[in-house]
C-alpha cells in the first residue's frame, strides 16, 4: 500500500493512490416527524431486525483470492558486477545470470483479495488489481479459497484494465453457490448494503452499511470514474468482494477506499453493478471489451478553468490537447474547447466525457456540443475503437520536466504582468528557442521567473515554460501578455487561461487567478 500525505484514495489490495477534495452545499428541507409516516417506511426500507439470514444465505458465495508471484528486486549490493561481489551476497547464483550477479534477485510474493462466485459451473469475479502482479512481478499461479475451506487453483479467463475487473474459472467436482447481480440503477443514498470479503486476510468478513452516494466521481480521471460510495467498513483485502443490497443481490464490487491511514474510515467505493455486469458477461464468453474513443485529452472545469473562460461552475470538460488524426480530431474539437453535451446528454462531474464516450459503439455518429472562446457550436463525431491501456499509457501528460534558460537573457516587462500574474517575462529570441529546444521560428514568451506566492507558482509554472496563448489570443510579447491581463480585468474575471509549453511536452491549458 503506498501513502500520500493528507487523505488518500486507494486500491483496497495495495497500489496506487490518489488525491481526492470532496465539498457539500450547506442546506437541506427540513423533514417532518411524522410519526405515522415514518413507520410505514421503515419497515419496507429500513435493515432487517438480523442480518444473519441473509448472510447465511450469502457467504457460501464469496471466495477468497491469493496469487503467487516471482517479484525482480534490484541489487542494492555496492561492487554488483566486480570481482568484490560475491562479498556482499551478490554472486551469480542471486544474479540470476544478469549483469555478472548485479541484476537482482528473484523473490516469491503472495497477494490477498476477495470474489464471488457468478455461476454452478465455477466462474469468479474479482477485480484485475487482485490477480495482477505489481512492479516487475510476474503472476505464477492463482489459488480461489471457498469458505468450506477447500482450495482450488484458477484459470484466468479475461479481464479488463480500465474498468479493474477480472473473471476466473474454477473447476470443483460439484455445483457451486452463486450470486447474481442486481441493479444499481435502482439504489438510493440511504439504502442498506452488506459488504462480505477478508480483509487483511483474516477470512470471510462481513460489515453493513448505507450507500453513501451513487455516481460519485473520485477525481481519478478515466472512463469507469462513478462509484457507489458506501460507509459499511472495507479495507485492504476488501478487493473483489461483492457488494450487496436487501435482496441479496451483488449492486457493487467493492474497489476503493479513501482513507489517510490505509485503514476504513467509512468512505468506500463499488464499481455499480450495472457498470461491471456486462462487462463481466464480455469476459466469461472471452469476448474483447470495446469502447468508444475520441482521441482528446480532458481535464474537470475547476473554479479558476470556469473564471478564467467566464462560463458557469461544474459544467462540461475542458480539452488539453487533440491527438492528430484519431475521431475528435476529425470532427473538428480543438484544444481550448469545453465539451458541455455528448449525444444528448450532459457533461457533468458525474457523467464525465470519458464515461460517455467509451460507453458508445465505436463506428457510432454523435453530436458534440461545444463553447468555444464565446461560442457555442455543436459537430458530428465518428466514435472510434478505444486502444490499449497500455497504447494510451505511452501519450505523455504535462508534468515537471524542468527547462533552464540563461540568467543573462533579461528583457524589460510591463509591471502589470508580474503585479497580476506573478511572472517575469521574456521575449522568445532564437537563442532563447535553442536553449528550449523548441524551433526558432516559436512564437511567444518565455518565463523567467516565478514568485512563490502566486497562483502560477502553486500552479506549477516554472521558468523556462513558454507561453504560447492567453485568454486565447496568441502571445509574441510581452506587451500581447500584458493586453491579455488587462482584457481579463476589464471583464471582471479573475483568472487568466494560458496556453504553456514546457520543453518536450505537448501544449497544456493552465488557468491563473489574477491578484
Amino acid at each position: 500500500m503506498r501513502y500520500a500525505y493528507g487523505l488518500t484514495s486507494a486500491l483496497l489490495l495495495g497500489g496506487a493512490a490518489l488525491s481526492l477534495a470532496t465539498g457539500f452545499p450547506a442546506g437541506a428541507q427540513v423533514a417532518q416527524n411524522d410519526e405515522q409516516k415514518i413507520q410505514s417506511i421503515v419497515p419496507r426500507s429500513g435493515a432487517p431486525a438480523s442480518f444473519a439470514e441473509l448472510t447465511q444465505q450469502l457467504q457460501p458465495a464469496v471466495v477468497n483470492i491469493s496469487t503467487r508471484q516471482k517479484v525482480h528486486v534490484e541489487n542494492q549490493n555496492p561492487f554488483a558486477g566486480t570481482p568484490f561481489g560475491d562479498l556482499f551476497g551478490g554472486g551469480p547464483d542471486q544474479g540470476q545470470g544478469q549483469g555478472q550477479g548485479g541484476g537482482g534477485q528473484t523473490r516469491e510474493a503472495q497477494s490477498l483479495g476477495s470474489g464471488f462466485i457468478v455461476s454452478a459451473d465455477g466462474y469468479v469475479v474479482t477485480n484485475n488489481h487482485v490477480i495482477t502482479a505489481e512492479g516487475k512481478g510476474e503472476v505464477e499461479s492463482i489459488s480461489v479459497t471457498l469458505p468450506d475451506g477447500n482450495d482450488y487453483p484458477a484459470k484466468l479467463v479475461g479481464r479488463d484494465v480500465a474498468s479493474d475487473l477480472a473473471v476466473l474459472k474454477i473447476t470443483t467436482p460439484k455445483p457451486l453457490p452463486f450470486v447474481k447481480f442486481g441493479d444499481s440503477r435502482g439504489a438510493r443514498v440511504g439504502d442498506w448494503v452488506i459488504a462480505i470479503g477478508n480483509p487483511f486476510g483474516l477470512g470471510g468478513t462481513v460489515t453493513a452499511g448505507i450507500i453513501s452516494a451513487i455516481s460519485r466521481n473520485t477525481g481519478s480521471g478515466g472512463a469507469y470514474d462513478r462509484y457507489l460510495q458506501t460507509d459499511a467498513a472495507i479495507n485492504r483485502g476488501n478487493s473483489g468482494g461483492p457488494m450487496f443490497d436487501m435482496k441479496g443481490q451483488v449492486i457493487g464490487i467493492n474497489n476503493a477506499i479513501f482513507s489517510p491511514n490505509g485503514g476504513s474510515i467509512g468512505i468506500g467505493f463499488a464499481i455499480p453493478a450495472d457498470t461491471a455486469s456486462p462487462i463481466v458477461e464480455r469476459l466469461m464468453k472471452g469476448q474483447a471489451i470495446e469502447r468508444g474513443y475520441l482521441g482528446v485529452r480532458i481535464q474537470p472545469i475547476s473554479d479558476d478553468l470556469a473564471d478564467s473562460l467566464g462560463i458557469p461552475h461544474n459544467h462540461g470538460e475542458f480539452v488539453q490537447a487533440v491527438e492528430p488524426g484519431k475521431a475528435g480530431a476529425q470532427a473538428g474539437i480543438q484544444a481550448g474547447d469545453v465539451v458541455t453535451r455528448v449525444n444528448g446528454k450532459d457533461v457533468s462531474p458525474g457523467q464525465s466525457l470519458s464515461f460517455l464516450v467509451a460507453n458508445t459503439a465505436p463506428g457510432s455518429r454523435i453530436p458534440i456540443d461545444l463553447f468555444r472562446n464565446g461560442q457555442k457550436l455543436t459537430v458530428t463525431a465518428t466514435v472510434a475503437k478505444r486502444p490499449s491501456e497500455e497504447e494510451l499509457a505511452k501519450s505523455a501528460g504535462f508534468s515537471g520536466d524542468d527547462s533552464d534558460t540563461s540568467p543573462e537573457q533579461k528583457n524589460q516587462v510591463t509591471g502589470a504582468i508580474d503585479k497580476a500574474l506573478g511572472l517575469s517575462v521574456l521575449q522568445m529570441t532564437p537563442q532563447i528557442a535553442g536553449q528550449l529546444g523548441v524551433p526558432p521560428t516559436t512564437r511567444g514568451v518565455v518565463v523567467n521567473a516565478v514568485d512563490d506566492s502566486s497562483d502560477a507558482a502553486a500552479k506549477g509554472l516554472q521558468r523556462g515554460d513558454i507561453i504560447l496563448s492567453a485568454g486565447y489570443r496568441p502571445v509574441a510579447t510581452p506587451g500581447d501578455l500584458d493586453a491579455a491581463v488587462r482584457s481579463a480585468k476589464a471583464a471582471n474575471r479573475p483568472a487568466l487561461l494560458l496556453q504553456v509549453q514546457r520543453r518536450g511536452l505537448p501544449p497544456q491549458y493552465v488557468p491563473v487567478r489574477l491578484r
